[in-house]
């Protein structure tokens, strides 16, 4: 007998559910103050009789909707990508338009204009693009002209410069190859260590832009501080040389804690809290509440993504990561060493001493066989799959008064990426 028809036989009535319930239940809430009024016993009767219908009645008319409302979201997030994509031209012509054709700085104009074109294009824009999401659903419809819109879309590509002024540099330092599918800048011929002024090029891009769009706005003072602060926070990160491994006695002791320290520096402030935090300057939101609890759900997503990126170094294919992984011989406290280190045994310590932050080729090898050995893999996807519901219960109890779909849908973009 089908469950629907059984619950009826001992007086399970299913009432006919409102074309809403698909998608609520998908985010885990059925009950709507306006049908329920706000009664607890009436919420719980609707949630009941909707978890009911759902699974017994409309399995198929479900799964439709949840493909339609999954598909629509893309639809939309398709077309404003590629907004934020061709505003890009806009921002390069600000930049260097006006002293282009100078004769006195027309050479290094057109040098910004090719740094700016090589290095901040080609990535997956999700930094930036989180700015303009976060903003609209932030910011009522009735104020999202053309105007505001325009500044987001900036503040989010301020985001990305912001990004590849540390790709750069970080490339330099690790002696990488290559980076989003094609070589490093200072590795192109007649660039060399002329990237590190190419990299402060970038970084100050970011204010010139913020004061031409932004400069008249209430918010423009929180804007520079947040970029600000950030570009402050990675500090330690570069002490440490950047995530050097500091030698098996004193790592093993440290590791952990040092790790989650460079980890919160080094990717979860700017790659996370920094797009969300600065939507919410633009929407009026700039409560040190608001914000502390934003951060608390934003630093863990961003830890969660770090170790992501450590693994792939590794385990990832270079024809979808656009990199070539060097953790291994570039000395780095990765999450992979760390937990190496803390389930190795004498033997496999001492394996890992003698091989690990060597360039050849067959100390590379005998490391990584050492964490197939230990079953890293394995490890890597039973964290992935506790980080991420700790997530959804940070996002449970921290969001409100924010909209959750913002830090969901963060959520879901780094949730099993491969890259």
């Amino acid at each position: 007998m089908p469950l629907s028809r059984w619950l009826r036989s001992v007086g399970v009535f299913l009432l006919p559910v409102p074309c809403w319930a698909p998608r609520e239940r998908w985010l885990g809430s059925f009950r709507r103050p306006s049908m329920v009024h706000g009664c607890p016993v009436l919420g719980a009767w609707h949630g009941a009789r909707c978890w009911c219908q759902a699974w017994t009645e409309e399995p198929r008319a479900l799964r439709s909707s949840l493909r339609m409302n999954g598909d629509q979201k893309l639809d939309v997030y398709a077309r404003e990508k590629q907004d934020f994509i061709q505003h890009f031209s806009e921002i390069v012509r600000v930049l260097t338009e006006d002293e282009m054709g100078h004769p006195e700085t027309g050479d290094a104009i057109a040098r910004l204009k090719e740094v700016l074109e090589y290095n901040a294009i080609g990535g997956k824009y999700n930094r930036g693009m989180t700015v303009l999401v976060a903003f609209r659903e932030l910011v009522e419809p009735r104020k999202q002209d053309a105007d505001s819109l325009q500044r987001a879309l900036t503040v989010g590509w301020c985001v990305e410069l912001l990004q590849a002024f540390f790709l750069v540099s970080d490339d330099i330092m690790d002696s990488s190859l290559t980076r989003r599918g094609q070589i490093c800048w200072y590795q192109k011929p007649g660039i060399g260590l002329d990237a590190i002024n190419d990299a402060l090029l970038l970084e100050a891009c970011i204010y010139r832009l913020l004061k031409h769009y932004c400069g008249e706005q209430p918010y423009y003072l929180n804007l520079i501080e947040l970029f600000l602060q950030v570009c402050y926070r990675p500090g330690p990160r570069l002490v440490s040389g950047p995530r050097r491994y500091l030698g098996l006695p004193r790592i093993y002791l440290l590791s952990l804690l040092r790790y989650k320290s460079i980890v919160k520096y080094k990717t979860a402030f700017y790659s996370f809290y920094l797009p969300v935090a600065a939507a919410m300057y633009m929407a009026g939101i700039d409560g040190e509440k608001e914000h502390a609890n934003a951060k608390k759900i934003l630093l863990e997503m961003g830890e969660f993504f770090q170790i992501q990126d450590d693994y792939l170094d590794l385990f990832g294919d270079p024809s979808v990561t656009g990199k070539v992984g060097t953790d291994i011989q570039d000395n780095k406290c990765s999450w992979l060493v760390v937990q190496c280190l803390q389930r190795a045994t004498p033997e496999q310590r001492q394996i890992l001493q003698e091989n690990y932050g060597q360039k050849e080729a067959e100390k590379v090898a005998r490391v990584k066989a050492l964490y197939e050995e230990l079953d890293l893999q394995v490890v890597f996807l039973q964290y992935e799959e506790d980080s991420y519901s700790h997530l959804m219960s940070l996002i449970e109890q921290y969001a409100a008064p924010l909209p959750r779909a913002i830090f969901l849908e963060l959520a879901r973009k780094i949730y099993k990426r491969k890259k």
